[in-house]
């Protein structure tokens, strides 16, 4: 299957900075290495989460750069290619072939909303014009625009698109994806919190924001979920699903980076026009991280 090798947790990865606004490469290579250990299948680099709308791009690229060097091809590396223009994300999508990239995202044009026809027709240039295996990003919520499963079935037919995060957020759309594209197209989910219900109904894995904070636990979900072990993918689900609500409680990635930065793994620098986390909101954040088991229960008062 052309897609097979896009399936489990894939990690949508955090963009570390300094204080100063520049990429934290040493905090970046710690965090792949924790991945890759926790056994994160694919990371996704310079996506929505990697705040690639205010990276430069000559930052975009090298970060896809350093992302593939670090990971040395112990696991695949989708770098997020995308713009609302045709000819920026080709040039963009070119630049991670040539970096070694193992697929690109493209998600679907922001901001002009072009017709279905359009969408066609802007994913097709691209995969006439680089030859690397690619995968749709439909985020309505972001986007201001669906792509239907009609526009996605067609495409699923070209040989290398590869497949497609979803973000429409419910299991349903999965499952109809499923259906109506190619059997060899890789339907993955871009929700957290339908994700674990979305590969149980077909679906082959997560693009995750989750997984940035709790790789191990969203790994073991999305294995027992492929599997059909609805029991075991549930429970644990269950265990981290605090996570996929308050990491949403802001704009992405504003809490996931606080949350990441109250572990430690890196500082809490996000650029403008993202700010950092409202204060009412670290509470909620922290008593996530502790339901779910990843930091330490607070001590209860003596």
């Amino acid at each position: 299957m052309k897609g097979m090798f896009l399936q489990g947790s894939m990690v949508a990865i955090v963009t570390p900075m300094h204080n100063d606004g520049s990429v934290d490469e040493e905090a970046l290579a710690s965090l792949v290495e924790w991945h890759i250990s926790c056994g994160t299948a694919a990371i996704v680099a310079v996506g929505t989460t990697g705040e690639s709308a205010t990276l430069t791009v000559p930052e975009h690229a090298a970060v896809i750069n350093k992302v593939v060097s670090l990971c040395a091809g112990r696991i695949p590396v989708i770098a997020g290619t995308g713009a609302n223009s045709t000819a920026e994300a080709i040039t963009l999508t070119r630049h991670a072939a040539q970096a070694g990239a193992d697929a690109c995202l493209l998600v679907t044009p922001y901001y002009n909303k072009p017709t279905q026809e359009g969408l066609l027709q802007h994913f097709s240039a691209i995969a006439r014009e680089v030859d690397i295996p690619q995968i749709l990003y439909n985020v309505p919520g972001r986007t201001g625009l669906d792509m239907l499963p009609e526009t996605s079935a067609r495409l699923s037919r070209t040989d290398n698109i590869v497949g497609i995060k979803e973000a429409f957020g419910t299991a349903d759309r999965i499952a109809e994806l499923v259906s109506v594209c190619s059997p060899d197209f890789m339907v993955l989910t871009g929700d957290d919190a339908t994700a674990c219900a979305s590969m149980l109904a077909g679906g082959h894995g997560d693009i995750s924001v989750t997984a940035n904070v709790a790789p191990a636990e969203m790994a073991k979900m999305c294995t027992a979920a492929i599997a059909g072990d609805a029991i075991t993918a549930q429970a644990i689900d269950k265990q981290i699903a605090p996570l996929h609500t308050s990491l949403f409680l802001e704009s992405n990635p504003i809490p996931v980076k606080w949350a990441l930065s109250r572990m430690g793994r890196i500082g809490p620098t996000l650029r403008l026009p993202m700010t950092p986390l409202d204060a009412r909101f670290h509470a909620t954040v922290e008593e996530a991280l502790s339901a779910s088991g990843v930091i330490a229960k607070a001590a209860a008062p003596a």
